[in-house]
C-alpha cells in the first residue's frame, strides 16, 4: 500500500513511482523491506525450541494459548507502529505467536484423529492457514482503498483471530498422549474414550502408555532424534520436507503475489484482487487434499502434483524471458495467462506440499522425539522460509526470470526424494509407522528390529 510505503519506506515507494525508467524485476529490491517481511520466521525459528519445552512438558493446549497471546500483542504492536523498529518487534511477536502455533496444532490434530481419517483432520491446519490468507487479502484490497490510515486497520485486524484462538483454547481437551506423557492416565482414558466416541479403546490407550513410558525413559529427547534407528524420521521428516517445502517457491508467490503482480503491470488494487484469486485456489486445493488423501495417500498427491509445478515454473521463466524486463507494461492476455498458470502451480502445492508438508512430519515421528521432532520441522521450516523471503526480490532482480528456473529444479530433487525414500503412511496408527522404516529398501538398513532399541538414562537399552 502506498500509504505503507511513504511513511516506512519512501526509497521504495519513490523507486515505484519510476515505473518506466529501470528493469521492472528489481522495483522492489529493498533489503529493510524484505526483513520487514522474514523477520517474522527468523522469530518463529528461534521461538521453536522454547516452544518444544512447553508442548512436551505443559501440553499441546498450553503452547496454542502462548502462540495465541503473541499474535495479540504483536498485532497491536503493528497497528499502533510509528517506525521501522515498531514494525519489525511486532512482526517477531507475530513470528513467537507462529513459533508455538505450528508446533502444537499439527502435532494436537494428529493425536486427536481416528487413524482412518488421521490425513483429513490434519489437513484442517492447511485448510485453516488458507482461509486466513484468502481473507487476509480481502481484508487488503478493501482497506486499501482507505487512505490513509487503512494498512493500520490492515495489520490491527490481525488481533481478531488472535482472540478467536485464544479464547478457543481455552476449552480444548489435552490430547490423550500429552496427558499420558504427563502421568495423569485416568484422564487421558476418558479424552480418549470422548474422541474416539466408544469405552473399546483398551488397544490403543495400550500402545499409548507403552510409548509413553518409552518416551520418558529418553533424557535427551534432541540427541535421541540424532540416534541411528531414528535416521529416516530426522531426514525425511525434520529436515527434507520442510526444507523443500520452502523451495517449492510456493511461499515466494503467496507473500509477494501482490507485488509480483504489480511489477507484472497490474495497477495496485488489481495486484491485490489477483492475489486474492490465488488465495482462492488455495482454499479449493486445501479442500481436495482433505477429501482424498486417505484415499490415494501421500505420495500420488507429492508426485503428480510435482510434475504440474515443474511444467507452471518453466512456462513462466519462459513468458518472463520474452515478454517481460524492459519496462514496459505487459500485454493483457499475457499477464491473464501469468496468473491463470500461477494459480495452477497454487492448486497443485495446495494439495500437496502445502499440507502435506505438515502432515507427513507430524504422523512420522515416535512419541519420545515427536515434540523435539516437530521443533525441528519448524525451525526447518522457518530457516528456508526466512531465508526465501529475504532472498526472493532480489534474486529476482538479478536472475530474472532464471529464478523461476532454478525454482523448478529444486521441484526435480523433491519429487525424485518423495518418489524414492517416502513409504506410504494412509491410515496406519500413528504408534506403529515405525513398522515402516524397517520394510522399507532404503531405511530398513537403519531401522532393523534389533537395532531398535531405546536408550534409557543410565545408557541401558530396552
Amino acid at each position: 500500500m502506498d500509504d505503507f510505503l511513504k511513511i516506512f519506506f519512501p526509497e521504495v515507494y519513490k523507486r515505484k513511482q519510476e515505473h518506466l525508467k529501470e528493469t521492472d524485476y528489481c522495483k522492489y529490491d529493498n533489503q529493510i523491506l524484505t526483513l520487514f517481511t522474514s523477520s517474522l520466521y527468523f522469530a518463529a525459528l528461534i521461538s521453536a525450541f522454547g516452544a518444544s519445552h512447553i508442548t512436551r512438558k505443559k501440553g499441546r493446549k498450553a503452547s496454542i494459548l502462548c502462540g495465541a497471546v503473541s499474535f495479540f500483542v504483536g498485532a497491536v504492536l503493528n497497528a499502533a507502529a510509528k517506525n521501522i523498529a515498531m514494525l519489525i518487534i511486532g512482526r517477531c511477536l507475530l513470528g513467537f505467536g507462529i513459533g508455538f502455533s505450528n508446533q502444537a496444532v499439527p502435532l494436537y490434530l494428529s493425536e486427536m484423529a481416528p487413524a482412518k481419517i488421521r490425513g483429513a483432520v490434519n489437513q484442517l491446519f492447511q485448510l485453516s492457514t488458507c482461509l486466513g490468507v484468502l481473507i487476509a487479502n480481502f481484508v487488503n484490497y478493501g482497506t486499501a482503498k482507505i487512505h490513509p490510515w487503512g494498512w493500520r486497520l490492515s495489520l490491527g485486524i490481525a488481533t481478531i483471530p488472535a482472540m478467536f484462538m485464544f479464547i478457543g483454547g481455552l476449552f480444548l481437551p489435552e490430547t490423550p498422549n500429552s496427558l499420558v506423557e504427563q502421568g495423569k492416565l485416568e484422564k487421558a482414558r476418558q479424552v480418549l474414550e470422548k474422541v474416539r466416541g466408544t469405552t473399546r479403546v483398551d488397544a490403543e490407550f495400550a500402545d499409548l502408555v507403552d510409548a509413553s513410558n518409552a518416551a520418558r525413559a529418553i533424557k535427551h529427547p534432541f540427541r535421541n532424534l540424532l540416534s541411528r534407528k531414528n535416521r529416516p524420521q530426522l531426514v525425511i521428516g525434520a529436515l527434507a520436507i520442510p526444507a523443500f517445502q520452502q523451495l517449492s517457491g510456493m511461499n515466494s508467490i503467496l507473500f509477494y503475489s501482490p507485488v509480483i503482480f504489480q511489477s507484472l503491470g497490474f495497477g495496485s488494487g488489481a495486484a491485490l484482487y489477483s492475489s486474492a484469486i490465488t488465495g482462492g485456489a488455495l482454499v479449493v486445493a486445501a479442500l481436495i487434499s482433505m477429501t482424498f488423501v486417505d484415499k490415494f495417500g501421500r505420495r500420488a498427491f507429492f508426485l503428480e502434483a510435482g510434475v504440474e509445478m515443474i511444467c507452471v515454473m518453466v512456462a513462466v521463466a519462459i513468458t518472463l524471458a520474452l515478454k517481460f524486463g524492459q519496462g514496459v507494461i505487459l500485454p493483457k492476455g499475457i499477464g491473464i495467462f501469468l496468473v491463470i498458470i500461477i494459480c495452477i502451480f497454487v492448486l497443485a502445492y495446495g494439495r500437496s506440499w502445502g499440507p502435506l508438508g505438515w502432515l507427513v512430519p507430524s504422523e512420522i515421528f515416535p512419541l519420545e522425539t515427536r515434540s523435539a521432532g516437530q521443533s525441528m520441522v519448524v525451525c526447518v521450516n522457518m530457516i528456508f522460509t526466512s531465508l526465501i523471503a529475504q532472498c526472493f526480490l532480489v534474486s529476482l532482480c538479478h536472475l530474472k526470470y532464471g529464478v523461476f528456473l532454478l525454482f523448478a529444479g529444486f521441484i526435480i530433487i523433491m519429487t525424485c526424494f518423495i518418489y524414492f525414500l517416502l513409504p506410504e503412511t494412509k491410515q496406519v496408527p500413528i504408534e506403529e509407522i515405525y513398522l515402516l522404516w524397517e520394510k522399507h529398501w532404503f531405511w530398513k538398513r537403519y531401522c532393523s528390529s534389533e537395532e531398535n532399541g531405546i536408550e534409557l538414562k543410565n545408557g541401558d537399552k530396552v
